[in-house]
């Protein structure tokens, strides 16, 4: 496990790599983490990032677009081109950073020790 929080782990996920390598890839299939790294065999199958990488995606893609939402319906575009440039700029740029902050969650929660099954005395 990693010594106290970096943010080094935190960035290697982010890129989709292993937090304690950052050698190995973190994803076998677009959001399903590797149970370990092929490269240093750190395991990752038992981190649970859950609802917080929605949560960062929806915030940022959110603060991303809306205010360019807001500056197009004040240029004067009609109702169809923002639909036409919104829709997939914003289904774009989900698809693009939702496996990013899963990856940066899970590098975090690697650093920090949590996660690990616990240990019955």
């Amino acid at each position: 496990m990693a010594n106290g929080t970096s943010l080094t782990p935190i960035l290697r996920g982010f890129r989709r790599r292993c937090p304690s390598c950052g050698g190995g890839a973190l994803y076998r299939a677009y959001l399903k983490p590797v149970a370990r790294c092929t490269d240093c065999g750190a395991e990752f199958g038992h981190i649970r990032a859950d609802d917080f990488p929605p949560y960062l995606t929806i915030l940022v893609v959110g603060h991303l677009v809306v205010p360019f939402i807001f500056l197009a319906e004040r240029i004067g575009f009609s109702t169809g081109q923002q639909i036409a440039l919104w829709v997939p700029a914003t289904l774009l740029l989900t698809l693009l950073l939702l496996p990013r902050f899963k990856g940066a969650i899970i590098g975090l929660m690697w650093s920090l020790g949590l996660g690990e099954a616990k240990s019955q005395p």
